[in-house]
């Protein structure tokens, strides 16, 4: 069955590819980008089957209204992709109150109102799959990370509520969780290099160094097999509502929650002494 996407940061990588994909097998795309000059190959291509829309996630009127004229455009949506985001690197001390709100209103505020706009139509139709681009940076956290991560573990539980709230009403729910990909020249992303980069303080220049010397070392992914396996994603009766795009995170994350239980067990005399003892009545 043909189905209509609504797919947010299209301009390049892995969200270019999730919108050729579709549009490659006869899918129809509204595609949404800052500039739609990014879009017009796009739209050269495939003609009335991908909807150029520009669109700048943080401004919420713009999104409803986006969404409004992709729902007239095609009568209807199947599949939402929030993709749109971008990475803030610093030390949690060097950055500064504006970085970590434009890295929220963008990565977490931005995906926000997308769901918004797009589920009394989802609810209307009973039908529809919302597809969250998180990360593996969603479930483990590295150092200089921090306004990132917070974003995107603040996604990993509003998308996991989001499943268990939209459920009845056959909307399906998938976290999608990448590692690195070719997103950029061919190469594995160094969020160091390529992040929004806060203004450095010395104190922190060892680890920045350190971490340099260790980013981008895992292989890149093909974002052209991303958009494949989402295609296959989209496509499933029973999706998960948790997946990893990609390998050598995985044994990463295992280990990152065997720790926690761990550390969770370890400490249970404390944890049970916290609860204390109230006296009833």
């Amino acid at each position: 069955m043909q189905k209509v996407w609504f797919v947010t940061g299209s301009s390049r990588g892995l969200g270019r590819a999730f919108v050729a994909a579709a549009l490659s097998r006869g899918d129809r795309v509204a595609a949404t980008a800052r500039s739609t000059a990014s879009l017009k190959e796009l739209a050269d291509v495939h003609g009335d089957a991908v909807l150029p829309l520009e669109l700048d996630v943080t401004d919420r009127a713009a999104v409803f209204d986006s969404v409004r004229r992709a729902k007239e455009h095609f009568g209807r949506l199947d599949v939402i992709v929030n993709n749109a985001g971008y990475a803030q690197v610093g030390a949690v001390e060097e950055l500064t109150e504006q970085e970590l709100r434009d890295q929220l209103e963008t990565n977490l505020f931005g995906a926000v109102w997308v769901v918004q706009a797009a589920l009394p139509y989802l609810r209307e139709q009973r039908s529809g799959h919302i597809i969250q681009l998180s990360s593996a940076a969603g479930v483990i956290a590295m150092p200089l990370g921090g306004a990132y991560h917070a974003s995107k573990w603040a996604l990993e539980g509003l998308n996991e509520a989001l499943a268990g709230e939209v459920a009845e009403f056959g909307v399906k729910v998938t976290i999608v969780e990448p590692g690195g990909f070719a997103t950029r020249n061919g190469n594995n992303p160094d969020p160091l290099a390529n992040g929004h980069l806060a203004t450095t303080d010395p104190a922190y220049d060892g680890l920045r160094r350190r971490l340099g010397a260790m980013a981008g070392k895992m292989p890149a992914g093909d974002p052209a097999a991303a958009a494949q396996a989402l295609l296959k994603l989209v496509d499933s009766a029973n999706p998960p509502v948790r997946v990893l795009f990609g390998k050598g995170f995985y044994p990463l994350i295992q280990q990152a929650y065997a720790d926690r239980l761990r550390t969770w067990a370890d400490w249970q005399d404390l944890a049970i002494e916290a609860h204390g003892q109230l006296q009833a009545g």
